[in-house]
């Protein structure tokens, strides 16, 4: 067999194995496969939902799915592995899958791929493109397509980065098609780019002072800043008043000082005495005794 002949042979047969598997693995949630080449014989991976409806009990659905395998596509020693998609709304297959169960069921055909649509960007994929070919309404079938974000289409690109999933939905009108093609996140498209922005250095408007000058003032500051430091760790002073003690003879002296009053005696007429106390003139009868200003009236005597 040539070597074209060959590749073409090795692509029927993994339409067929994937063929094979949607069937088979409707209800665990197929997710697609991957098949490479190893010294002992053929590995398959499968991706579903729930793997351990393919496991089944005590691993009697594998070892059945296995023997199937060999005898149908005639492949020599076939191993089967399950993984376990943790995030279905990433997976294209999945998403075809329930797009066209939407459809069987009777959902609108817009509202199912809008909803679609929303679920796959929620869950942080870079772009998505879902793709409805049939007869939705009417007797002429149409293409209806549901874009969000950024979607490869040619090269290579669209082929490695980009996560393609296809199911058929029946209907009594006839059948429709649902295509999902999915970008990941995490995937660096060729020819995106980033911005980042640019820094500006400030200049400073005043002026250089001498290294001599600079110096003094940090020692300045940083003297400044211990002595802060020293009085802000220091307990507050607490002043005492003392009282001044005097003794007995002093406060007697004191007193006396502050009672004494100048008297000075002025001579006045022969039957009175007169002084001057302070800037008050008194005088005093010798019939009475006692002082009285001069200036008081005397009451005169009754006749």
């Amino acid at each position: 067999m040539g070597s074209e002949k060959k590749f073409v042979q090795e692509g029927i047969n993994r339409a067929q194995i994937t063929e094979y598997f949607i069937k088979q693995l409707d209800r665990a949630g197929y997710g697609g496969m991957t098949i490479s080449r190893t010294p002992m014989g053929t590995q398959i991976t499968v991706f579903a939902e729930k793997p351990g409806i393919i496991i089944g009990k005590g691993g009697r659905t594998i070892r059945k799915l296995t023997s199937d395998v060999a005898e149908l596509f005639n492949m020599d020693n076939p191993q089967i592995d399950v993984q376990e998609v943790k995030v279905p709304e990433l997976n294209a297959q999945m998403m075809a899958t329930r797009l066209a169960n939407a459809l069987e069921r009777g959902i609108y055909f817009r509202k199912a791929g809008h909803n679609m649509l929303r679920r796959i960007m929620e869950s942080g994929a870079l772009g998505c493109e879902i793709i409805t070919s049939g007869k939705f309404t009417g007797s002429r079938s149409r293409v209806q397509k549901f874009v969000a974000g950024n979607i490869l289409h040619a090269g290579k690109p669209a082929e490695e980065l980009v996560d393609d999933g296809f199911a058929t939905a029946i209907k009594k009108l006839g059948t429709i098609g649902c295509r999902v093609r999915i970008i990941p996140p995490g995937v660096e498209i060729p020819g995106q780019f980033h911005t980042t922005p640019r820094t500006v250095e400030e200049v400073s408007t005043e002026p250089e002072k001498p290294a001599g000058v600079v110096e003094i003032l940090d020692e300045a500051k940083a003297e400044t800043t211990i002595e802060e430091e020293i009085i802000a760790e220091s307990p507050p002073e607490t002043v005492v008043e003392t009282p001044i003690e005097t003794t007995e003879p002093e406060r007697e002296e004191v007193k006396a000082d502050l009672e004494e009053e100048v008297v000075v005696e002025v001579p006045g007429e022969a039957d009175e005495e007169t002084r001057m106390r302070g800037e008050v003139l008194e005088h005093k009868h010798k019939e009475y005794d006692y002082w009285h200003p001069v200036s008081r009236v005397h009451k005169k005597e009754a006749e």
